[in-house]
């Protein structure tokens, strides 16, 4: 679907309110996959509690629409189906366990990068717009992505990488 007319801040803002409400919507669907195919508790565990707080966050794009009086609407985010396709690719690959959370890491991390990006804009248009209530509620998602990103750098720093690291050479 192509972007309505751009004409002012106010209908950028709202095509990315569109944009990352569609996003989170794919991610609470391909997160549940993610954690069944991951070897490691403690990134099993992480994803888990992700996606409790991805929830939240389609709550709260949600609410941002209510604020603003528009209805809650989607439109479909390209980038994250391509980032998810590229994950479902690493979830099936034949690999070893270490390998394959490794892996797994990377395409999780390359997601949270693409949301810090999307949320730290919208929270910029908001605040431009007068619509500091919907900044804080952006700003509260924002911190919660990048969060998760410094999380999933913990788990692949201290236990993932150096196992991958030792995994058999072929």
């Amino acid at each position: 679907m192509i972007m309505n007319r751009l004409t002012t801040l106010e209908d950028l803002f709202m095509e990315e309110l569109k944009d990352l409400y569609h996003a989170e919507n794919q991610l609470v669907k391909a997160l549940p996959k993610m954690a069944k195919k991951v070897s490691s508790p403690k990134l099993r565990e992480a994803i888990e509690q992700h996606l409790e707080e991805t929830k939240t966050h389609v709550n709260r794009l949600e609410e941002a629409f209510t604020r603003l009086g528009k209805p809650i609407k989607s439109r479909r985010c390209k980038a994250m189906h391509g980032l998810l396709a590229e994950g479902q690719e690493m979830l099936s690959a034949s690999a070893e366990p270490a390998v394959k959370d490794a892996g797994i890491i990377s395409a999780a991390q390359r997601v949270e990068h693409y949301e810090i990006a999307g949320y730290g804009c919208l929270r910029t248009y908001a605040s431009l717009l007068g619509h500091e209530d919907i900044a804080a509620l952006m700003n509260q998602t924002l911190e919660e992505e990048k969060n998760a990103d410094e999380t999933l750098t913990a788990i692949a720093e201290n236990e993932i990488n150096p196992q991958a690291t030792a995994s058999p050479v072929h």
